[in-house]
């Protein structure tokens, strides 16, 4: 073991960039550091297509890593090494905690819309973050160029299916209210609802997949999932369609998707082999 997490180095800047969420989620990854057992179910639910062994010597970038935990799992399974960014200081630095024991894994400050890879990766993925963004086409256009010809490109995004309930009544409280409070009466406020969806799970409510992989998380998994859906200034949920049609724009072949939990979307695509990329991608207006 390291006595020390990887440094987390500074990527290419090209100045502002598209508003979103970074510092909220920050808070949330700085609060909600510890890597759980659980998460590991999570992981593999969110990237259906790969068996533990597919990542085998594998080399991988992690867009919007968060506290990393994402990393942990192909590393685990003998990934080769890796590259891990968020924007959020404080996600970053949870990052390199998660990620000491892997120093093959280089934990980057950075946005999606400055990445600057080229051609590099087997294995380009964004789990949970594509969805909160708001130029989503732009930032998975960059993790393509990333990819390797004939790499993977890799998303989980929240799906409008089995989810309208929270279109129709969270989201206008999440806009109005809790993404315009400071971030810790947020989750102070989240305290209530995580305590009322507890009961109504052990009291059997929610049929669908997703309420019974929720009954087998603790209260502070169950409260920080909670805080999640709250926080955001931007939470897209796409219907299948949309996430292929989102895919394909971005030049990717052999698209497949599958329904995860009864509520989200994970989508693969390939990166075409005659699709290398010469030098560097063009800075941000």
């Amino acid at each position: 073991m390291n006595d020390a997490p990887p440094a987390p180095s500074a990527g290419p800047s090209a100045g502002p960039v598209p508003t979103g969420s970074s510092d909220r989620f920050g808070y949330e990854w700085a609060r909600y550091d510890a890597l759980k057992p659980a998460y590991e179910e999570q992981f593999r639910r969110w990237t259906p297509f790969l068996e533990p062994a597919d990542w085998a010597g594998k080399n991988f970038l992690d867009v919007g890593c968060g506290m990393g935990r994402n990393s942990v799992w192909p590393m685990r399974y003998g990934a080769a090494g890796g590259l891990a960014i968020d924007l959020d200081p404080r996600s970053v630095e949870a990052a390199g905690r998660t990620l000491a024991d892997f120093p093959a894994v280089e934990v980057r400050r950075q946005s999606a819309y400055d990445l600057a890879e080229t051609d590099r990766f087997d294995v380009v993925f964004s789990i949970g973050v594509i969805h909160h963004m708001e130029e989503p086409d732009r930032a998975l256009a960059n993790m393509v160029r990333a990819a390797k010809p004939g790499g993977s490109v890799m998303i989980w995004v929240y799906g409008l299916e089995n989810n309208r309930w929270i279109v129709h009544g969270l989201t206008p409280l999440r806009r109005l209210l809790f993404s315009r409070l400071p971030i810790g009466a947020t989750h102070a406020l989240s305290w209530p609802p995580a305590a009322v969806l507890w009961l109504l799970l052990r009291l059997g409510v929610g049929r669908i997949e997703y309420f019974r992989l929720l009954r087998s998380f603790d209260f502070a998994h169950l409260r920080s999932i909670v805080f999640d859906q709250m926080l955001p200034s931007i939470a897209h949920y796409w219907p299948h369609e949309a996430v292929e049609a989102m895919m394909r724009r971005a030049g990717l072949e052999d698209v497949r998707l599958a329904w995860v939990n009864e509520m989200s979307w994970a989508a693969i695509g390939r990166k075409p082999m005659g699709a290398a990329t010469n030098g560097k991608p063009e800075p941000t207006p």
